[in-house]
């Protein structure tokens, strides 16, 4: 176990290098959090190496994270990906573990599931897609796996979304199949 810690840990070049980045990201986009203070959210994030980590493993893979809100209940705050397109280091994909074991021929690499797990962060729900969408419009040209509900996902389907037409739609896939303009967003509360 404290081996696997250990490997969810920055340097602290890389923890001052991504602390940078999202500083600037943050300032840059104040629409996204306005009355946040970046002094409060830094603090938050030296504190907890492991969400720093995951936060390090959103930008790896082209998800752009950034602080979309603040949940007083939990007193964390909401990072999101932000890239307008659904991150490239995470695009075709399908959904789960049990889809992507069920393809016989050209299995992807991953699952959305999986590889959200493994960095740490969650799958967007369909509600937290929407509430994205009112800061900003994403996914123009691509799409992004959502959390589906346990009984859509019995019946092998799966949920993704998107921005067209000046709407969000939401859209059934069967959850083997994937895209490589498909991916995912991910949250992380910190």
């Amino acid at each position: 176990m404290t081996n696997e810690i250990s490997e969810k840990k920055l340097s602290q070049e890389q923890s001052e290098e991504l602390l940078h980045v999202l500083k600037a990201r943050f300032e840059k986009n104040m629409n996204r959090h306005e009355n946040l203070k970046w002094a409060e959210v830094q603090a938050k994030l030296e504190a907890d190496a492991e969400k720093l980590w995951s936060l390090n493993e959103m930008e790896r893979t082209g998800g752009e994270p950034d602080v979309i809100g603040f949940n007083k209940k939990k007193d964390a705050y909401m990072f999101c990906d932000c890239s307008p397109e659904s991150p490239k280091g995470r695009r075709s994909v399908c959904y789960d573990r049990e889809a992507l074991e069920s393809r016989k021929k050209h299995k992807p690499e991953n699952n959305a599931i999986d590889m959200a797990a493994s960095m740490g962060i969650e799958l967007l729900t369909e509600e937290q897609y929407r509430a994205l969408q009112k800061l900003e419009h994403f996914d123009k040209k691509t799409s992004s796996w959502v959390q589906t509900p346990d009984d859509i996902r019995k019946l092998g389907g799966a949920l993704f979304c998107d921005y067209r037409f000046g709407h969000v739609f939401v859209y059934h896939n069967g959850a083997e199949s994937y895209y490589a303009a498909r991916g995912f967003r991910g949250s992380l509360m910190v």
